[in-house]
């Protein structure tokens, strides 16, 4: 359990980081730039790293008790749930209208795959992690909101245009295949878990 919450607090901490502007900035300026990127990418692969084998360990540790037991049908709704994540996630790197509307898919997928596993899972372990990225990503997205506007911000905004349906129906797509690959043959292999039998 000490890898995970370790792991933990060095992922979501170089993230949580860069929404305290000045120190970032004052990091950055003593850094330089480049030297700054690699020591976060560095510190977030890591802490990544450290939650996939803390969480792995976890599950057979003595002390992650059950919480609370979810019933079957919570699991269904977690599936359910998965499928808007993944295509947020996907619609992460494709403009259009869905990333439009979702302004942050990325920290909308991270709060909705959160959540899902949340209602899914009632262990001690599972529980840190889930609320812990999910408080992480409300966290993220109301500094988002509070941070001044940038003036070049119009001009980005006009490069970055949603790109029609095609796009979405991409996002969409790809999304779902994921979904689809994922729930039926990865997440057994890197998780350990089966996800469709399970449910």
């Amino acid at each position: 359990m000490l890898i995970l919450i370790l792991g933990l607090v060095l992922f979501l901490g170089t993230h949580a980081f860069t929404m305290a502007r000045g120190p970032r900035a004052r990091l950055v300026e003593r850094l330089g730039e480049n030297s700054y990127k690699v020591a976060y990418s560095v510190a977030s692969l890591v802490g990544i790293v450290l939650v996939s084998i803390g969480y792995g360990e976890a599950r057979y540790d003595p002390a992650n008790v059950q919480i609370w037991y979810p019933p079957t049908w919570l699991a269904h709704v977690a599936l359910l749930l998965m499928i808007f994540a993944f295509i947020l996630f996907v619609a992460t790197y494709l403009p259009g209208h869905i990333k439009a509307r979702a302004k942050h898919p990325m920290l909308a997928a991270i709060k909705i795959w959160a959540l899902a596993h949340l209602l899914a899972n009632g262990d001690l372990a599972s529980l840190i992690l889930f609320v812990s990225f999910l408080a992480w990503a409300v966290a993220a997205r109301i500094s988002l909101k509070r941070r001044p506007v940038s003036p070049l911000a119009p001009a980005r905004a006009a490069t970055a245009a949603p790109a029609g349906w095609r796009n979405d129906a991409i996002a969409v797509t790809v999304g779902l295949v994921a979904y689809v690959a994922f729930a039926f043959w990865l997440h057994p292999i890197l998780i350990g878990v089966p996800v469709v039998g399970a449910a």
